[in-house]
């Protein structure tokens, strides 16, 4: 074999392994960051900015992984989520849900040790299932 088509088989190689990531969130500064994580491990990434296409480029694009702020446009977040659980072509794919809303305080009422009139509190739930 060649220098020039070994070098061309690796090629093919390295791009028939990138992984190809969806986010879908609103926020310009966490997007940065995980576009700054992700370009250390040469994800090829697709960015969506609001729940409105999500599904759809989702469904296009085909990712190995989807990492999505279920906050995104007021909650609309679980919407998508739940279209992609339930079409045939999505199930699959492995989705990261996360909320960038709130600041550690929150996190910090959130993840304290519920009372005892109070087992399941809304907010405690959603922080564990994330």
């Amino acid at each position: 074999m060649t220098t020039n088509a070994a070098t061309i088989e690796r090629l093919q190689l390295a791009d028939a392994t990138t992984q190809k990531v969806v986010i879908v969130n609103g926020n310009p500064e966490m997007l940065e960051t995980l576009e700054t994580a992700l370009d250390a491990g040469h994800y090829d990434v697709v960015f969506v900015e609001s729940s409105e296409h999500a599904y759809s480029q989702i469904k296009r694009v085909q990712p190995n992984l989807v990492i999505l702020c279920v906050r995104i446009d007021d909650a609309n977040g679980f919407q998508v989520l739940s279209m992609l659980k339930l079409d045939d072509d999505t199930r699959a794919i492995p989705v990261l849900t996360y909320t960038s809303e709130g600041g550690d305080e929150d996190l910090d009422d959130a993840l304290a040790e519920p009372s005892d009139g109070e087992p399941f509190p809304a907010s405690k739930a959603a922080v564990w299932m994330n």
